[in-house]
C-alpha cells in the first residue's frame, strides 16, 4: 500500500520518536510510505530544541502568530498536491497539529481517505499551558479536522473522549497507543553495569526521563529525599533537561542533596536505554489526564518498578501491584508515601519489575503492534479511494470549507462535553 505520511513536528523529542518508529513500522510491514514534513525534522540531537522555532513564535503578538499557523496549512496543502500527483497515495496519515489544515484540504480536494493521529488536544493545551489568544478559531480548526477525517487515532481512550465531544462518530474512533522499539532496548547493559558506568555501584537508584518542567512533580522526590528517614543510598538520576531544572538543582542544594542527585541533560536516543537500565524505580510523578507517556512503555520495555499516579489514562496500560505501584494524585503524602514504601521492599520492587518485562507482549505494546493497527484501518479505508482529480488552488480549497472566520463562530464543543481533569 502507498501511503503519504504528513506532519508539522519540527523537532527531536518524544514526538520525533513516535513519527520515525511509526514510520518505520509501515514500512518493515511492506508499505510504500512517502513523508511530507519539515526537513529540520530529520536534524538534530534527540531532545534538543528547534531554536528558530522558538525564535520565530517569540518575534510575532500571539494572534499573528496563530494566523500564521493557520496560513501555513496552504503552503503545507501545496507540498501535499504535488506529493498526491507524484506519489500517488491511496491513503494520507497525518499526525494531527494545531490550526494544520492541509490534510483535511488534500482529502477533501483528491477524495484521499484521512487517518488523523492525535497525541493531544492541543486547542485545550496550548491554552491552559502554553498561552492561546484565538481560542475560538482554534477549537474549531480542532474540530473541522477531528470530524473530517475518515478515522481518528486517539493515544488513550480519555483522549478519545475528547474527540467524541467534537462531535467524532464512535465508530470514527480508533486508540492506538504509543508503543516501544524492543531492539533498541535489546542491547541495554544490566543493571549493574549501568550503575557502574554513571558511578552509582551501591545506590538504590530513582530514575526520571523526559523534559523537565515544574508541573512533573519531580521536586517532590528531592524533598522526600530530605527526610532523615530515607536511606542514604537513595539516589535520583534526572535523564533529561528542561526548563525545571535550574529549580530543582536548587532545591537539590538547599537541601544539601547535591551530590544524591544527577542532571545528565539531553542525551542521545541511543544512550537512553543504558541510562534507564540503571533505574531501581522509574518514576512518572505526574502527567496530563489524556497523554500516553512514552517513557511508560520504555520503563516498561526494560523491566522496571514504576510508580505513577492512579489515573485512567495510565490504567489502560498499568495495573496496581501487577507492573506499577500506583498512588493517589489528590492525596499530598500520596507520592511520598509510595516512594517510601517502594524504596523500603525490595521484593515489590522485583514483582513489579517481572510484570512490567512482561507487559510488553502480553498487552502488544510495540511500535510494530501499533503499526499493523493502523495498517489494517489503512487497507479497511482504501477499498474504493484513488486519487482521481486533478489540482485545484490552494485558496480555493481553503474556501471551500467557507469563511474561516465566519466558520470559527461556530461547530465548536460547549465547555461541558469536555472530559475533566485534573492535573498535580
Amino acid at each position: 500500500m502507498k501511503i503519504l505520511y504528513h506532519h508539522r513536528t519540527a523537532s527531536r523529542d518524544g514526538q520525533a520518536v513516535h513519527i520515525e518508529e511509526m514510520i518505520n513500522g509501515l514500512r518493515s510491514l511492506g508499505h510504500e510510505v512517502h513523508v511530507v514534513a519539515p526537513a529540520v525534522s530529520r536534524q538534530g540531537v534527540m531532545g534538543a530544541k528547534v531554536g528558530w522555532v522558538h525564535r520565530l513564535k517569540g518575534s510575532f503578538p500571539p494572534p499573528l502568530y496563530e494566523v500564521m499557523e493557520l496560513a501555513y496549512s496552504v503552503v503545507e496543502y501545496r507540498r501535499l498536491a504535488r506529493a498526491v500527483r507524484e506519489f500517488q497515495p491511496q491513503v494520507i496519515y497525518e499526525r494531527y497539529n494545531l490550526f494544520l489544515m492541509a490534510g483535511l484540504m488534500a482529502k477533501r480536494r483528491f477524495r484521499l481517505p484521512l487517518l488523523l493521529e492525535v497525541n493531544s488536544p492541543l486547542a485545550h493545551e496550548r491554552d491552559r499551558f502554553g498561552g492561546l489568544s484565538m481560542k475560538r478559531l482554534a477549537r474549531w480548526a480542532e474540530g473541522a479536522v477531528w470530524r473530517g477525517a475518515d478515522q481518528v487515532l486517539p493515544v488513550t481512550r480519555v483522549l478519545a473522549g475528547y474527540v467524541t465531544a467534537y462531535g467524532v462518530p464512535k465508530d470514527r474512533v480508533t486508540v492506538v497507543s504509543n508503543g516501544v522499539n524492543e531492539a533498541h532496548f535489546i542491547g541495554a547493559a544490566s543493571v549493574q553495569a549501568a550503575k557502574a558506568a554513571l558511578q552509582l555501584s551501591d545506590k538504590l537508584v530513582l530514575g526520571f526521563t523526559g523534559f523537565l518542567r515544574d508541573w512533573h512533580g519531580v521536586d517532590q522526590v528531592i524533598q522526600w529525599m530530605a527526610q532523615p528517614s530515607v536511606p542514604a543510598a537513595v539516589h535520583l538520576l534526572i535523564v533529561g533537561d528542561g526548563p525545571a531544572r535550574p529549580r530543582l538543582e536548587r532545591l537539590a542544594a538547599e537541601h544539601g542533596l547535591g551530590d544524591r542527585v544527577t542532571f545528565t541533560g539531553v542525551v542521545s536516543r541511543e544512550q537512553i536505554p543504558d541510562h534507564v537500565a540503571a533505574f531501581d524505580v522509574a518514576l512518572q510523578p505526574a502527567v496530563v489526564p489524556y497523554a500516553s507517556p512514552l517513557k511508560l512503555f520504555e520503563y516498561l520495555a526494560l523491566g522496571k518498578a514504576i510508580v505513577a499516579p492512579r489515573q485512567a489514562n495510565l490504567e489502560e496500560v498499568l495495573t496496581d501491584g501487577r507492573n506499577a505501584l500506583f498512588f493517589d494524585p489528590a492525596d499530598p503524602n500520596g507520592f511520598s508515601n509510595a516512594l517510601t514504601r517502594i524504596v523500603a521492599d525490595r521484593r515489590l520492587r522485583d514483582a513489579l519489575a517481572a510484570g512490567a518485562a512482561a507487559s510488553i507482549h502480553e498487552q502488544r505494546l510495540t511500535w510494530l503492534d501499533q503499526a499493523k493497527r493502523v495498517s489494517a484501518l489503512c487497507a479497511r479505508f482504501t477499498r474504493g479511494h484513488g486519487a482521481g482529480r486533478d489540482e485545484e488552488t490552494a485558496g480555493e480549497a481553503v474556501a471551500r470549507g467557507g469563511c474561516v472566520m465566519q466558520a470559527a463562530k461556530r461547530d465548536v464543543p460547549r465547555t461541558k462535553d469536555i472530559p475533566s481533569e485534573r492535573v498535580r
